[in-house]
């Protein structure tokens, strides 16, 4: 009886461990490996598992999720023998878990080597000006040779970052003061610029009031001449009109024109800008004698009641001394 019990309770014990080593439970985002002697056999998928006890075992259990190195500082020669340096970052994906785990050993620093040395390769053959200025062409150069030489180790290499690229100190206080004057370079050509524009514009604007001012001035002179045309139109007639009744026998018609005419002298000589001393040949009775000339012979023509028998009126002359008539303040 005793030994019934015990061979039972061996049996069952025997059944656990058979059954624990049997069932594998596989988190999700992990393969494992499967070898039956030491040989690779198969792949557990996420999940539960079942393997041969004692004969199968678990070989390897590999990371299926993206993973990241950081890739450590190292010193690159450009093409044109500057030292820079340059560090950065690596994402990856294992494709297979199989290959990963038989085609190479110590797959994260098969990697990093992989891509510091494809670094200094690719790096190494542009000049510092490009390093620094075609970073996503550095990316996408190394992305191209790093994925394709893991593509056998069953990697996917998803990205490739270039995080800083230092130039030694002396090149960077260089660069600052080639910045320094190319900006200074385009600030004088867009002051040179301004000022161009502005003496074109001020250029346009003179031109434009040339213009005008020469089509004012042609404006007035064509009223000027207009007038003038006007003006000696009016004195033609009136000298005609003065003509016709001379021709008429009616002398009031002369004595009326030489009295106007000298009244406009007189006119213009008063309001002369002259400030001298004028000495004129000139009789205030003789200017009265006008006015008096043009009086009858207005008279004469609209009342008819100016017949008293001056017939001419003709100006006196006093003796004595001319005159002198001063114009000042």
């Amino acid at each position: 009886m005793l030994g019934g019990s015990f061979f039972v309770f061996a049996g069952l014990f025997l059944a656990i461990i058979f059954l624990l080593k049997a069932i594998k439970v596989v988190p999700q985002g992990n393969v494992y490996t499967v070898e039956r002697f030491g040989r690779y056999t198969h792949s557990l998928m996420p999940g539960l598992g079942i393997i041969t006890p004692f004969i199968d075992r678990i070989g390897a259990k590999v990371n299926m999720k993206e993973n990241v190195i950081d890739v450590p500082s190292q010193e690159v020669i450009t093409r044109d023998n500057a030292m820079v340096t340059v560090d950065g970052v690596v994402f990856y994906q294992v494709l297979d878990a199989a290959k990963a785990s038989y085609e190479v050993t110590n797959l994260q620093l098969a990697v990093l080597n992989l891509v510091m040395t494809n670094v200094r390769t690719v790096m190494g053959s542009m000049d510092l000006d490009e390093l620094l200025s075609q970073r996503d062409s550095i990316n996408a150069r190394l992305l191209t040779v790093v994925d394709e030489a893991t593509h056998p180790w069953g990697l996917k290499v998803t990205r490739i970052e270039i995080k800083d690229i230092a130039p030694p100190r002396d090149i960077i206080d260089a660069m600052a003061r080639q910045m320094k004057a190319e900006r200074e370079k385009r600030a004088a050509i867009l002051e040179a610029e301004g000022m161009r524009q502005a003496a074109i514009l001020a250029a346009e604007g003179k031109k434009q009031a040339a213009i005008l001012e020469a089509e004012g001035r042609r404006e007035a002179a064509y009223r000027d001449a207009e007038a003038r045309e006007r003006q000696a139109e009016a004195e033609a007639k009136a000298t005609q009109v003065v003509s016709d009744a001379i021709a008429g026998g009616n002398v009031q018609a002369l004595n009326y024109f030489v009295a106007t005419k000298y009244v406009e002298s007189l006119k213009e000589i008063a309001m002369s800008p002259n400030q001298k001393l004028v000495l004129m040949p000139l009789e205030a009775a003789g200017v009265i004698g006008a006015i008096g000339g043009i009086g009858e012979l207005a008279r004469e023509t609209f009342g008819g009641t100016g017949g008293n028998g001056a017939g001419t009126v003709s100006p006196r002359r006093s003796g004595g001394a001319v005159p002198p008539v001063s114009r000042g303040d």
